[in-house]
C-alpha cells in the first residue's frame, strides 16, 4: 500500500470528501492494536533530506513510500501506470494517434507539466527523453523522463517526494521528485512470467522478468535485472462511414487505442568495499522499445473542388487517392527508443565528513520509421517505407557533495550540513530523415525531419547549494537550503527552501514548507523543429494543414513574435498534519499551493494568413500554420491530498492493509502575455483559449481510491476500487467543450504460494469493464464516429483486463 507523508493542512475550505476521509480514518483508528507490527511509516528515507536515519514519520516535507507489493499489484508492467494508480496525484493518460506521444507518454504530478517533476534513480538526476509532446495532448509541450524506460524488475522501492525542491535538487523539481532506488546486494532473487488480454480478446500481453545478484569477491556485489513484454495493440476505433463511395465503407479502418509495443531493458547495480573509508559504486542500464502506433486512415478516395464551366457548375468529385493502396491505407509509424545510461562515484567518510563524487551519462534516442504509407506527390513510384529521423537528448553530469553532522549542547540532535556543486552539460540532436519522407507533402502519417531542421545544441550549467538541517528539541525540527545556477543560455537563478515540523505529541505533528524554485526551458523546447501535416476541424471536416513548429531563435519564429526562452520561476507553499495514534495506523493530510510564472507552453496552431505565408515563403518554408515555443502564462495550483492506512492483525482470519487515499487538485490562470504585435496586426493569437484549458481544466479534479491487501498463511488477494474525477477536454470554440463524468473503477486479484519459492496470481483490473464517456458528436470532433473515446481519459479506454503470473524466489 502507498504511503502518504503530509505536508499540508488545507489551505482553503476541505470538500465534503476530504471530510469523509476523515471520519473513516477516525473510525479505523479507534480499533487500532498497539501491539501491531511497525509498518512502513517508520521507514527510513533519503529523498530531501541530508541526514541520517531520517524516517517519513519525522519528515518535514510529504514523502510517500512505494514498495515491491504496492509494483507489483496490477496487471501492468509499465512503471508509470503503476504509479498512476497507486499515487492519487499523479495522472497518466493514454493517448493514441498522438505520433510519437503514443510510444513515449507523458505523466503528470499534481496536474502540472510533466517535465516539472524531477526524477531520480538512486539520488541521481535521470536524463530526459528526445520526444516533445507537440500534439494535443496533456502535456503538451513537454519533453519529460520516459518512466517506462525504467523496468519494475530492478526497483527495491520509490520515494515520492511532494514538494518543491529546487533549492535541494535543481531544475525541473517545481512539482516533486520521484526517486527511485534500486535493488541491492547479492542475496537472492526472483523471476516471473505474466500473461494478460483485454475483454475484446485483443491487447495480448507477454512479460518476463528476473533479478538476481553475484558476489564480486568478498568486499562487493552486482545485481542485474530483466524485464522483456510483447504488447499487442488494442482498438477501441468506429466504423469508418464517412463516405459511402469508399471501397471499404462502414468497416473499421481506423486503429484507435494502445500500439504494440516490445520493450526490453537490462539495469546493473553494484558496489565494492574499497576498504573502511571508501566505497564504489555503478549502476547503467540499457534498453529498447520498438513501437508500432498508428496514425490517421487515408481513404482510398480524396474530394477534389471543381470549378464551373459555361456548361457544368461548380462541383465535388472524388478520384483516386494513390494507385500504390487503392482501397486506402493506414500509415504505422514504427519507431524503436533506445535509452542508456551510467552512473558512477566514490562515496566515503573523512575528517567527520560523509563526501560522494559521482560522473553521471545518460542518454535517449528515438528513431520513427513510416511503413504501409505513401508520399502522394511521388504518386505510383512512391515507397511504402520511409526513414522520418532520429532525435536524440543526452546530459553529462558530475556532482560533489559532503555532509556532517554538527553537535550543539543547546539543541536535542545535531545539526547537518550539506554542501554540494554540480557540473551539468545536455546536448540535443535531430537527425534528418531521407529525402522521400519529406520531399514535397511527404509521407502520409508523418512528414520526415528535413536537412534544415537538422542539428546538435548543447549547452551547460554549474551550480552550487548549501542545505542546513537541525533537531532544536525533540519536538521541534527545521531546516533551510540555498542553491544558485548559472547556464550559458539564460543566466543565473537562484532557489531557496525552508521548512519546519512540530510535534504536539507522540501522536500529532504539524509540518510547512516554503520554497521558491525554477525550471530551466530544455533544449528540445529551444531547437526542436519540423513540418507536419496537422488535422483540424474547418466547417466540420477534419482538414490537413501543413503545420510549422519554428525553433524559437530561427528567423521563422521571429517573424512571429517569438522572444528568447527564459526560465520558470515557482512558488511552493504546503502546511500538513500528520496523525498517528499507534505504530498501525497513520493519516495525512497535504495542502499544497504552486505558483509558477512564465510557464513555458507550446503556442496555438496559428493558421496563417497569406501575408504571413508569404514572409515565410521568402525563408523557404512552405506551410499554412506555425508555432513555437514561449514564456506566456502564469498558473496558481492549489491542491490536497489525504491519506490514510490501517493495518489489522487477527488470529484466525489473516493480516488486513487498508488504505484510503484522496487528491483534490485545481489549476487557475493569473495571467497571459500580451500578444505580439505582429500576430495582433493579422489576426492571430499566440496562447487560445485550448491551450490555456487544457492546462486548467484538463486534468482530473480529483482521483479517490480505496484499496484492501489481505493475506493469510499462503493466501493473499488485493481489491482497489478508484474513482477518476471529472476532467474537461476544451475547444477554442467554448460550445464545443466536453467535460466528462467521473469514472468507477474495481481492480481484483489473488495469490497463492506454493511451496517454498513459487508464487501464482491471477488478477482482473477494471473489472466492471466501466469505460469513459465518448466524444460528443457535435463538431465532428469524433471524426465521423472513427475515434470514440478521448486521449484525455486518466485509466485509458480499452476496458477489462484479465492477467495471471507465476513467479519464482530464492
Amino acid at each position: 500500500m502507498p504511503i502518504y507523508r503530509p505536508a499540508a493542512l488545507a489551505l482553503a475550505p476541505l470538500p465534503r470528501a476530504l471530510f469523509l476521509c476523515g471520519l473513516m480514518a477516525t473510525g479505523m483508528a479507534a480499533q487500532a492494536q498497539d501491539n501491531a507490527a511497525d509498518s512502513e511509516l517508520q521507514s527510513v528515507v533519503v529523498t530531501g533530506t541530508y541526514a541520517k536515519n531520517r524516517r517519513t514519520v519525522d519528515s518535514e516535507s510529504p514523502i510517500d513510500i512505494i514498495g515491491t507489493r504496492e509494483l507489483q499489484a496490477s496487471g501492468s508492467t509499465e512503471l508509470a501506470t503503476v504509479l498512476g494508480r497507486v499515487l492519487p496525484s499523479l495522472n497518466f493518460p493514454r493517448p493514441s494517434g498522438a505520433d510519437a506521444s503514443d510510444a513515449v507518454r507523458p505523466a503528470q504530478l499534481r496536474g502540472l507539466s510533466p517535465d516539472q517533476v524531477l526524477v531520480l534513480v538512486n539520488g541521481k538526476r535521470r536524463h530526459a527523453s528526445a520526444v516533445v509532446n507537440v500534439n494535443g495532448t496533456q502535456g503538451r509541450g513537454s519533453a519529460p523522463v520516459d518512466l517506462n524506460a525504467i523496468p519494475l524488475s530492478a526497483i527495491d522501492h520509490i520515494e515520492v517526494l511532494r514538494d518543491g525542491a529546487a533549492a535541494q535538487y535543481g531544475s525541473d523539481a517545481i512539482a516533486g521528485v520521484i526517486n527511485i532506488i534500486l535493488k541491492k546486494g547479492a542475496d537472492g532473487g526472483d523471476a516471473e512470467v505474466g500473461f494478460g488480454e483485454y475483454q475484446e480478446h485483443d491487447g495480448r500481453q507477454r512479460s518476463l522478468r528476473a533479478s538476481g545478484g553475484l558476489n564480486l569477491g568478498e568486499n562487493g556485489w552486482v545485481r542485474v535485472a530483466v524485464d522483456v513484454a510483447d504488447r499487442d495493440p488494442t482498438n477501441r476505433a468506429g466504423a469508418d462511414v464517412r463516405n459511402p463511395l469508399e471501397p471499404r465503407y462502414g468497416q473499421v479502418t481506423q486503429r484507435f487505442g494502445d500500439p504494440k509495443t516490445k520493450p526490453a531493458a537490462l539495469f546493473l547495480n553494484s558496489e565494492y568495499h574499497i576498504n573502511d573509508d571508501i566505497d564504489w559504486y555503478a549502476f547503467a542500464n540499457y534498453g529498447q522499445r520498438d513501437t508500432s502506433a498508428a496514425a490517421t486512415w487515408r481513404t482510398a478516395l480524396v474530394a477534389v473542388n471543381v470549378a464551373s464551366t459555361p456548361t457544368v457548375p461548380a462541383h465535388t468529385e472524388y478520384v483516386q487517392r494513390t494507385p500504390v493502396y487503392p482501397r486506402g491505407f493506414l500509415p504505422l509509424e514504427n519507431s524503436r527508443s533506445t535509452d542508456g545510461a551510467v552512473v558512477t562515484g566514490l562515496r566515503g567518510e573523512a575528517g567527520g565528513w560523509r563526501w560522494d563524487v559521482s560522473l553521471n551519462y545518460g542518454e535517449n534516442e528515438f528513431r520513427l520509421n513510416l511503413d504501409d504509407t505513401v508520399n502522394q506527390d511521388l504518386g505510383a513510384k512512391s515507397p511504402t517505407h520511409f526513414y522520418a529521423g532520429r532525435l536524440k537528448n543526452a546530459q553529462t553530469l558530475v556532482n560533489l557533495d559532503v555532509a556532517r553532522d554538527f553537535p550543539v549542547e543547546a539543541f536535542s540532535g545535531p545539526v547537518t550540513v550539506a554542501l554540494g556543486s554540480e557540473y551539468r552539460r545536455e546536448t540535443y540532436e535531430i537527425g534528418a530523415g531521407d529525402e522521400a519522407s519529406y520531399s514535397g507533402t511527404g509521407a502520409q502519417g508523418f512528414s520526415g525531419f528535413r536537412p534544415v531542421n537538422a542539428g546538435s545544441n548543447s549547452r551547460h550549467n554549474q551550480s552550487v547549494y548549501a542545505n542546513v538541517e537541525a533537531e532544536i528539541t525533540k519536538q521541534f525540527s527545521a531546516s533551510g537550503a540555498l542553491r544558485h545556477e548559472r547556464y550559458s543560455d539564460f543566466g543565473n537563478t537562484t532557489s531557496a527552501k525552508g521548512s519546519a515540523r512540530y510535534a504536539f505529541n507522540d501522536i500529532v505533528s504539524l509540518r510547512a514548507t516554503g520554497s521558491s524554485g525554477f525550471r530551466a526551458p530544455s533544449l528540445a523546447q529551444q531547437f526542436y523543429t519540423i513540418t507536419t501535416t496537422n488535422f483540424s476541424v474547418v466547417n466540420n471536416v477534419n482538414t490537413a494543414i501543413e503545420t510549422g513548429t519554428f525553433a524559437v531563435g530561427s528567423a521563422a519564429a521571429s517573424a512571429l513574435g517569438a522572444t528568447p526562452l527564459k526560465a520558470e520561476k515557482a512558488r511552493n507553499y504546503s502546511l500538513g498534519l500528520v496523525i498517528q495514534p499507534s505504530r498501525n495506523w497513520t493519516t495525512t493530510v497535504d495542502a499544497y499551493r504552486i505558483k509558477i510564472d512564465d510557464r513555458v507552453a507550446l503556442s496555438a496552431n496559428m493558421t496563417l494568413n497569406q501575408t504571413l505565408k508569404d514572409a515565410l515563403a521568402k525563408q523557404g518554408i512552405l506551410v499554412g500554420a506555425g508555432r513555437y515555443f514561449t514564456n506566456a502564462i502564469d498558473t496558481r495550483t492549489t491542491g490536497v491530498d489525504v491519506l490514510s492506512t490501517y493495518r489489522l492483525d487477527t488470529r484466525d482470519a489473516g493480516r488486513f492493509d487498508f488504505t484510503g487515499a484522496y487528491n483534490h487538485n485545481k489549476t487557475e490562470l493569473e495571467h497571459v502575455n500580451a500578444n505580439p504585435a505582429i500576430l495582433s496586426a493579422n489576426g492571430l493569437t499566440l496562447i487560445d483559449r485550448q491551450t490555456i484549458n487544457r492546462i486548467t481544466v484538463g486534468s482530473p479534479r480529483d482521483k479517490f481510491s480505496l484499496a484492501t491487501d489481505w493475506s493469510i498463511n499462503q493466501w493473499g488477494a488485493r481489491a482497489v476500487v478508484t474513482r477518476y474525477g471529472k476532467f474537461t477536454v476544451p475547444q477554442n470554440n467554448a460550445a464545443l467543450d466536453q467535460t466528462y463524468d467521473p469514472q468507477w473503477v474495481l481492480d481484483l486479484s489473488a495469490s497463492v504460494k506454493l511451496g517454498k519459492n513459487w508464487r501464482l496470481t491471477a488478477g482482473v483490473d477494471n473489472v466492471t469493464d466501466r469505460y469513459p464517456d465518448q466524444v460528443t458528436t457535435a463538431g465532428n470532433l469524433n471524426n465521423n464516429g472513427i475515434n470514440p473515446y478521448s486521449g484525455f481519459a486518466p485509466n485509458g479506454f480499452n476496458g477489462r483486463y484479465y492477467y495471471a503470473k507465476a513467479g519464482y524466489t530464492w
